[in-house]
């Protein structure tokens, strides 16, 4: 199982000094942030995709390949790629690139984004936004697998004799997660092609997330990738910590109460015991993030949300060491524990590669085995 964080790089006004970081001040600390999740241990870094403020990340295969360049092992992957307003062609570009710089160490998570007036500014309509991110990727998964493609749809110009360049990385395109909070259109995307349902179940409590990932995984099995089981599942969560719960809640607070995700609403008390927020010491943190399997079952993949709100670096940077030290070895552990055996790991390159050779050499036997008979027969 696959532990990481994901920062969708607000720049908001720390509430206990009045302070706002500048932009430039916001990108290096998410970089700061990405180098220090894989010293302490964690598996992935992800970032979203916001085109206005107060958001930073604008370009996150810019930002992922500068962090490749100084991680090993870290998977760099996407909180939001915007699968409706980015065009295919450049996504598919884009993160082959990013596959050779990293080693293959990417995936990527497409999404419809929550800023309605994105639309426009790229040339889209919103009430289009299923119809684009069921399309797009259509497109996108021709781009990695077919070396030419000819094309047409409804919502970019038509492609003739095109081929994306370069090629992914031993010719395995990166895994697709599907991000979604509330819409099964897209859990159906998901599972139509076998690929991974991300709920970032952060605003969420848990019969909604349950009944999403119930969908997603009775279509995978449908669609008969696997058992409904063996279907790819990443969960979000937000957490706080102190070594003392009570000095947790009382730290968060002031951040809790004007955050630009979900301040100005419920209180922190209603809002920790509606939603997967933790907000105390990493004990409390684990019970309830253990907690996920009962609604969620064995998955793949578990982001957290630390950066945000105006925390500032050096409270986040307390956050992942807490994080890498206490809470996911344990994490670890106890998931781990009566995991069915069939139930897949989180899919990387390396496993993607390895399928797709074994896959070709069962063709290949399969050919050869046909051609034998074909000879007795003559």
């Amino acid at each position: 199982m696959q532990f990481g964080i994901f920062s969708v790089g607000d720049v908001t006004p720390d509430p206990t000094t009045g302070r706002t970081p500048t932009e430039r001040e916001r990108i290096k600390a998410m970089v700061a942030i990405a180098l220090k999740a894989e010293e302490v241990g964690l598996d992935v870094f992800a970032t979203g995709e916001h085109h206005n403020p107060p958001f930073v990340p604008s370009s996150p295969t810019t930002m992922l390949g500068y962090i490749a360049a100084q991680t090993e092992k870290l998977v760099l992957s996407t909180s939001t790629t915007l699968i409706t307003t980015n065009d295919p062609v450049k996504i598919a570009e884009d993160f082959a690139m990013l596959q050779h710089l990293a080693d293959g160490r990417v995936d990527l998570m497409m999404g419809r984004g929550n800023t309605g007036p994105v639309y426009p500014w790229f040339g889209q309509d919103i009430r289009e936004g299923i119809n684009l991110a069921i399309e797009n990727y259509a497109l996108l998964r021709r781009l990695w697998r077919e070396d030419v493609v000819n094309w047409e749809g409804k919502f970019r110009t038509p492609l003739q004799g095109f081929t994306s360049t370069p090629r992914p990385l031993d010719g395995v395109a990166p895994f697709v997660w599907h991000g979604s909070i509330r819409s099964p259109e897209i859990a159906e995307q998901a599972a139509y092609y076998g690929d991974g349902f991300f709920h970032n179940n952060i605003f969420w409590p848990a019969d909604h997330t349950k009944r999403m990932i119930e969908l997603y995984r009775s279509r995978y099995a449908h669609y008969g990738h696997g058992t409904a089981e063996q279907a790819i599942v990443g969960l979000g969560g937000q957490v706080f910590m102190r070594k003392n719960s009570q000095d947790a809640v009382r730290e968060f607070r002031p951040y809790f109460d004007v955050a630009p995700v979900y301040g100005h609403g419920p209180s922190l008390e209603d809002f920790t015991d509606q939603t997967p927020l933790t907000v105390g010491s990493p004990e409390q943190v684990i019970e309830k993030t253990l907690k996920f399997r009962e609604y969620a079952g064995d998955y793949q993949r578990q982001l957290f949300l630390l950066d945000h709100a105006g925390l500032p670096l050096k409270t986040v940077l307390e956050q992942l060491d807490l994080l890498g030290e206490e809470v996911v070895p344990v994490l670890r552990k106890e998931f781990a524990v009566n995991r069915p055996a069939d139930v897949p790991e989180a899919p990387t390159h390396a496993s993607l590669l390895a399928a797709a050779q074994n896959e070709a050499a069962q063709n290949e036997a399969a050919k050869n085995e046909a051609a034998k008979n074909e000879e007795v027969v003559a």
